[in-house]
């Protein structure tokens, strides 16, 4: 595992110097909106902040993911997949597609329904549900795989996120017409991730299209989604009899994909894919009440350290918030285990992030300079989130990503 406390450098070796580590605490305790974002206009009502000199507040993460939640419906096509990319000031879409991000936008939109769960959200859902079954096959063993238009071959992470679109549908507070039906489905794309897997652990990041046999070598990030997915239908949808693969796969990825990783790059960009991936189905781990996980706490909370220290994520100039992900289930575990500092560092590198990309948010609650010279009722833009602080294309995954990071920040963080 990870070292933790005074060891934990030597994870990093020594890429993270002192002076380094002073410039992570400068830039987490800054003075608020250093990016030129501005505070909101709108007045919020006062909920306590977490701690000491908080920029975010629970009220401002309301109005964002609300925003968020309408570009979601406001970009899904009628087919049920959603506009991929659109340059907001020259109100354009932008060619292209990608169907791993086309699922996971509809996993996105699941997470906002499960959250908070609404009539709108979940028509959405259903729509995009039909969409990827209407473009799937079923092999004589009874498992579905997706052949998405246009695609030569599939995709092993577009599977595993309709999956947990359906995992995380079929949890919300919200009755859900055909739920035998749908449950069936999700049984159906289970079997046939389950069938990717290989013997060391990972799983096939493709497969063929004619038959569903998997081909290719894993990716850090199919393996991440994969076992995301494994987990959560273990411990939510009823699925225990992958426990035993989950807990194999999640011990052979952290040694693959984290610790061989580190010690070839200690900024590898194998455990930057991986990270937020494992972070969360780690997290679900460390939740449940399976045997043999009390390991995986720590890991997630020193995998935090890395990602603020060593990969420098709060320097970074694209859009973050698959970081956010990873950061928001450390703080909760740090919180769970009563490491304090860990938590108040975590959670300060996740209110001056978070913040800042918020200002990247057309239409939201504190944009920055470039979005209050560009602004816009575009439906097609409003709630969508910028790649970087002056980019005006709007890809869908940006946002998902970040509504999702918001969504935890606000569970764990930013309470009543």
């Amino acid at each position: 595992m990870l070292p933790t406390g005074t060891n934990r450098q030597a994870i990093v070796r020594g890429a993270c110097s002192a002076a380094a580590a002073l410039v992570v605490v400068a830039a987490c305790s800054c003075s608020p909106w250093p990016w030129g974002g501005e505070k909101a206009t709108q007045p919020v009502s006062q909920s306590q902040p977490p701690f000491d000199g908080a920029v975010l507040t629970r009220e401002v993460l309301d109005r964002s993911l609300a925003l968020g939640c309408q570009y979601f419906l406001s970009s899904q096509r009628p087919e049920g997949n959603f506009v991929y990319e659109y340059d907001f000031v020259e109100r354009r879409q932008v060619r292209g597609d990608n169907d791993v991000r086309q699922a996971g936008a509809l996993w996105g939109l699941a997470l906002l329904h499960h959250d908070s769960p609404s009539e709108d959200t979940a028509r959405a859902i259903v729509k995009g549900l039909g969409f990827f079954k209407e473009n799937s096959r079923l092999t004589p063993e009874g498992r579905r795989y997706i052949v998405y238009p246009g695609n030569s071959v599939g995709n092993t992470g577009t599977v595993a996120l309709v999956a947990l679109a359906l995992v995380d549908f079929l949890r919300a507070d919200w009755a859900v017409e055909s739920e035998e039906d749908y449950k069936a489905d999700l049984a159906e794309y289970i079997g046939f991730v389950v069938f990717l897997r290989m013997a060391n652990g990972h799983f096939h990041r493709q497969y063929q299209l004619t038959d569903g046999q998997g081909m290719g070598e894993s990716s850090p990030y199919s393996d991440g989604e994969a076992l995301l997915l494994m987990v959560k239908a273990a411990k939510y949808s009823g699925h225990t009899r992958l426990k035993r693969l989950t807990l194999q796969s999640a011990e052979q990825m952290y040694r693959d994909n984290i610790q061989g990783a580190l010690e070839r790059d200690p900024d590898s960009d194998t455990t930057k894919a991986f990270y937020q991936w494992s972070s969360m189905a780690y997290y679900e781990l460390s939740t449940s009440d399976w045997p043999g996980v009390d390991e995986f706490a720590g890991r997630v909370i020193d995998m935090a350290y890395w990602m603020i220290d060593v990969h420098n994520v709060l320097s970074r100039r694209r859009n973050t918030g698959y970081a956010h992900e990873g950061l928001a289930v450390a703080w909760d575990l740090a919180r769970r285990t009563g490491r304090e500092e860990d938590a108040e560092k975590i959670g300060r590198a996740i209110d001056t992030g978070l913040a800042r990309l918020i200002a990247w948010q057309v239409g939201g609650p504190m944009p920055n300079k470039y979005l209050k010279k560009h602004r816009t009722s575009d439906a097609l833009a409003v709630g969508g989130v910028m790649n970087a602080a002056d980019d005006p294309i709007l890809r869908i995954d940006v946002t998902q990503h970040q509504m999702h990071a918001a969504i935890l920040a606000r569970r764990f963080i930013y309470r009543p």
